[in-house]
């Protein structure tokens, strides 16, 4: 990870936004339906590009026909490929949860494993959905999960400069009490859902108002084709 510089003031609004956070959401929880460590593995898998929401309606069967890594690790890609199609990229994610349910039968003896070293040896994980496991499953606040909505909140709030997850992580992690990484990101993805929306924030309802810069990553610009007139600026 690289040495990010903290926006000027970033750890008193820290302090502020995590303190209006928690009045909103005292009690901080995920949009995915999982019952053990291995089910939010799954689901956060298949959430990648893809809803809650939708995911919710895929994992039932899903873990009806395959309950466990055990199970997955011997279904074949076509029926599973079918079962999860809905949430899009079905070929890659079906890929990848096939190589993580064997690698966690045949390394780890059927328990997903609760280090961030150890997860991200496995097919489709990477750090965000290893932190996901890891606090969701286990309480193990290791690092802190940055998705979409922490990444644009956070920028938009001056929490962090940076655009890149790992370094929005690195930030975060410099910036909260380690206790509260897993449920800051819950928070925040509730928060991005019903009031700060990347298009058309409800800023008239939203409690940050006071101290929020509004600030707006930036946006790679598309050059104009030849002979047509630049865009008004």
């Amino acid at each position: 990870m690289r040495n990010t510089k903290l926006p000027r003031g970033a750890r008193e609004r820290a302090e502020q936004v995590l303190t209006a956070l928690k009045a909103r959401y005292p009690v901080p929880a995920t949009h995915l339906q999982a019952r053990d460590a291995w089910q939010l593995l799954v689901a956060t898998v298949l959430a990648a590009q893809c809803t809650d929401a939708r995911v919710n309606t895929v994992t039932p069967e899903l873990f009806r026909r395959w309950p466990g890594p055990k199970e997955l690790a011997q279904a074949l890609p076509g029926e599973l490929e079918e079962v999860i199609r809905s949430t899009g990229f079905y070929r890659s994610k079906a890929k990848n949860l096939l190589g993580a349910a064997r690698r966690v039968t045949d390394v780890y003896g059927g328990d997903v494993p609760r280090s961030m070293a150890e997860l991200t040896t496995l097919p489709g994980v990477a750090r965000k959905t290893a932190n996901v496991v890891l606090y969701g499953a286990y309480g193990i606040n290791e690092g802190l999960a940055v998705d979409t909505h922490v990444k644009r909140i956070c920028y938009r709030l001056g929490l962090t400069t940076q655009t890149d997850p790992v370094d929005v992580e690195q930030d975060l992690m410099k910036l909260l009490p380690q206790p509260e990484w897993g449920g800051f990101n819950h928070r925040m993805v509730w928060f991005g859902r019903d009031v700060c929306h990347a298009r058309g924030p409800r800023c008239g309802e939203c409690e940050m108002g006071d101290f929020c810069p509004r600030r707006e990553p930036p946006v790679a610009r598309k050059k104009n084709a030849p002979g047509k007139p630049h865009a008004p600026s």
